[in-house]
């Protein structure tokens, strides 16, 4: 028997290690699932402080998607469109936020409003440190960079052949952006919103050090699954936990949906 004809352990073996990680993760959420009677969750949910931190974080989190959209469109069209050997020194910058600790973003949003310029920047009314603007501030950090990286892999994915042909046929780099590319690179926007829209509700590191965890004021979901277990309130913490672990599982497959690559 020629070795191309032997049986293989190839597939098999690769196979049974995903299927074995897979396993592991669906039992550690069926274990926490189980945890608690479907009537123990309805009623954890029923708190005036989850229902506020609910209400904040999908609040919070959809204008920091939406404001995260505002740099990453135009960042990732210059990282896929661009030539300058900078870009890729800019590039490993933008990614800086993705591989920090995310307790250090926060610990350096709170010292830069400490500093004479972020003092002179919440002297003109627009206050960040422990408000609810931190919580934005904090999730859109986070949140444009994962949106670059995948605004950036649709882009690079596009060809641009058509915006070549609209520009020698008059159109203004503008008007090829607006018309062409832009149209054709809209589900990798929706799946980037989408993306920085998942991360700035899972973030927690951040927010606690920067906007902190003040109950109805700037208590989001994260933060009160810590404070529910600080106080041993453990169906409350598992009730929010499954909430957010759904909502996640739902924005992971639109982005499937979408067959759009969050990190290029």
């Amino acid at each position: 028997m020629s070795p191309a004809s032997r049986p293989s352990s190839f597939w098999p073996v690769f196979v049974s290690v995903t299927l074995a990680y897979l396993a592991f993760v669906l039992v550690l959420l069926g274990v926490m699932a189980g945890h608690s009677s479907p009537a123990d969750l309805w009623a954890a949910m029923q708190s005036r402080e989850i229902q506020h931190a609910v209400v904040l974080s999908f609040g919070t989190c959809t204008l920091a998607a939406l404001l995260s959209l505002v740099v990453a469109i135009p960042a990732g069209y210059l990282l896929a469109r661009g030539r300058h050997p900078v870009l890729q020194l800019v590039e490993a910058m933008l990614d800086i936020p993705i591989v920090l600790p995310p307790m250090v973003v926060g610990l350096a949003l709170l010292i830069f409003f400490q500093s004479t310029l972020g003092r002179a920047v919440e002297s003109l009314g627009a206050r960040f440190t422990y408000t609810v603007a931190g919580i934005v501030l904090a999730q859109w950090v986070i949140g444009t960079a994962f949106a670059t990286r995948t605004l950036r892999g649709t882009f690079g994915h596009l060809s641009s052949r058509p915006e070549q042909v609209a520009r020698t046929l008059g159109c203004s780099p503008w008007g090829a952006f607006l018309r062409i590319a832009l149209p054709s690179a809209l589900r990798g926007v929706v799946a980037g919103g989408s993306v920085a829209w998942a991360r700035g509700l899972g973030e927690f590191g951040p927010i606690l050090v920067f906007a902190g965890a003040m109950r109805m004021r700037t208590e989001v979901l994260p933060t009160t699954v810590w404070l529910e277990l600080s106080v041993g309130n453990l169906d409350a913490a598992v009730a929010v936990s499954i909430l957010l672990v759904a909502t996640a599982f739902v924005v992971l497959v639109l982005v499937r949906f979408l067959g759009v690559q969050v990190v290029s």
